[in-house]
């Protein structure tokens, strides 16, 4: 049996389909009523969602690169055309001249959307045989963020990776550092800590060039310092180790004591606060901004691990060579905002530290543009690009067809040691094993209810793509 055929045969059992929403039968009354009862069922056994904290195991004897300190997801939320970005295909007639394909060591860019970044290439990583396991939106937008189906009962409860990473890395803290382990900027549709507790949780930001106002309170520091201290006494005994509301009380005084170092913390008018002309050079948009606060964040060195970047604009259907859909989201705000953090962080040193992860939930149908999908529709073949963290840049992984009616449909060239399609679970793993972190770990909560870190850690179905390092081959 084959890798591929190994994989398959276990997905199989626990991953159901997920055809695109048009696709599906309708149901029947009978059927209807048999699966939210169920759903109803299913969510009163399994009971509240307990804190994942407890002991810790492992399933695996792996060795994580640990080459890592820092993660930067860039969400492209909507699903980027694959075939119009990082595995470029050109349909003569379709592909607008000014796309102007030109290639660099085999790799062929568009530089007229993507022309800074056309010049990093030796910095970055690209791969082309990733697939997503669902089309619509919702589904496939959460399973990106917690590495598994959502519609699982693991999934339900599962945390985002970024709460992951923050529960793994909080030990690691210095006493001075005052920001929070994860933070989301300009977050949309996002998994917070799941079962895990809310300390766990993001903190959530929209840039903005003032900074963080609540970080600043209206009396004074002398004031908030006395109100801080009246709280303090007046919740002695309530929210301690053996808070008598439990968890959620914990966690919210968790939360609470981030609010206050962020309040106390220099660092915050420096990290969170821009200039108009910061925000020019990473592209003058919302979502360049977001870059921006990403790159300030790591260069203040303050605790934080995990960002989660939301670039949102990319669900480009029939009106995708128009004016506002590639031509804005790709070279406006994509291209400079991009260029311009991978730049800042290299010249930081903080590039070889900082594993940038850029993806979206999906790719487009390739080909030429139909009116029956909509013009370039959701599907399931779709690229991640990676830069920092230890990584070998000028990587390509993966290669898809180039021929026929429909260049970019399928791989044709996995491109790693597992010869199969890259999938989410995967792109976790690689995370997980950057950062130093074990991703067979398994937590259990206190029913003895098991949370693993990757999905099917047990069978050994998924794994970090180590061709991405160097000295590691296919």
């Amino acid at each position: 049996m084959t890798e591929r055929e190994r994989f398959e045969k276990l997905t199989s059992r626990w991953q159901p389909e997920h055809p695109g929403f048009y696709e599906r039968p309708h149901l029947s009354r009978r059927h209807f009523f048999r699966t939210a009862t169920a759903g109803v069922g299913g969510f009163w056994l399994a009971g509240p969602s307990a804190a994942a904290t407890g002991e810790a195991t492992t399933e695996g004897s792996v060795r994580p690169k640990g080459t890592a300190k820092n993660v930067i997801l860039v969400f492209l939320r909507g699903g980027p055309s694959h075939v119009d970005t990082f595995d470029f295909k050109e349909v003569p007639g379709v592909t607008p001249k000014d796309f102007k394909p030109e290639q660099f060591n085999g790799v062929t860019l568009p530089v007229g959307l993507l022309g800074r970044t056309s010049q990093l290439l030796d910095k970055i990583a690209i791969i082309r045989s990733g697939v997503a396991w669902a089309r619509a939106h919702p589904l496939a937008q959460i399973w990106m963020q917690i590495g598994r189906d959502p519609t699982t009962q693991s999934g339900r409860l599962a945390p985002n990776v970024g709460s992951v990473v923050a529960l793994e890395k909080e030990p690691e803290r210095l006493q001075h550092q005052a920001f929070p382990t994860f933070i989301a900027l300009q977050p949309g549709k996002l998994r917070r800590s799941g079962m895990l507790p809310d300390q766990y949780s993001p903190l959530e930001i929209t840039p903005a060039p003032d900074g963080l106002a609540a970080a600043t309170h209206p009396g004074g520091l002398s004031e908030f310092k006395s109100r801080w201290e009246l709280m303090q006494a007046l919740d002695a005994g309530l929210s301690g180790p053996a808070a008598p509301f439990g968890d959620l009380a914990v966690g919210r005084a968790a939360a609470y004591g981030v609010a206050r170092n962020l309040t106390l913390s220099p660092n915050v008018a420096q990290a969170f606060q821009f200039t108009e002309e910061d925000s020019e050079r990473y592209g003058g948009t919302a979502a360049g901004n977001a870059y921006l606060l990403a790159k300030n964040i790591i260069e203040q060195d303050q605790g934080t691990r995990f960002i989660h970047v939301e670039h949102n604009g990319w669900d480009q259907h029939g009106g995708i060579y128009g004016k506002y859909e590639l031509y804005r989201t790709a070279r406006e705000e994509f291209d400079p905002a991009f260029s311009a953090l991978i730049s800042d962080l290299d010249a930081l040193g903080k590039l070889d530290e900082t594993l940038v992860v850029v993806c979206g939930e999906f790719g487009r149908t390739p080909g030429q543009l139909s009116a029956k999908r909509n013009g370039r529709d959701h599907y399931l073949q779709m690229f991640f690009v990676l830069a920092g963290g230890g990584i070998r840049g000028g990587t390509v992984i993966g290669e898809t067809n180039d021929f026929g009616p429909r260049p970019g449909a399928f791989t044709t060239e996995p491109g790693w040691h597992r010869n199969r399609d890259i999938r989410p679970e995967d792109i976790e793993a690689t995370i997980y094993s950057a950062l130093g972190i074990d991703w067979t770990t398994v937590r259990y909560d206190e029913l003895g209810r098991p949370f693993r870190y990757v999905p099917l850690s047990d069978h050994d179905v998924y794994s970090p793509v180590d061709e991405l390092w160097p000295g590691v081959r296919a």
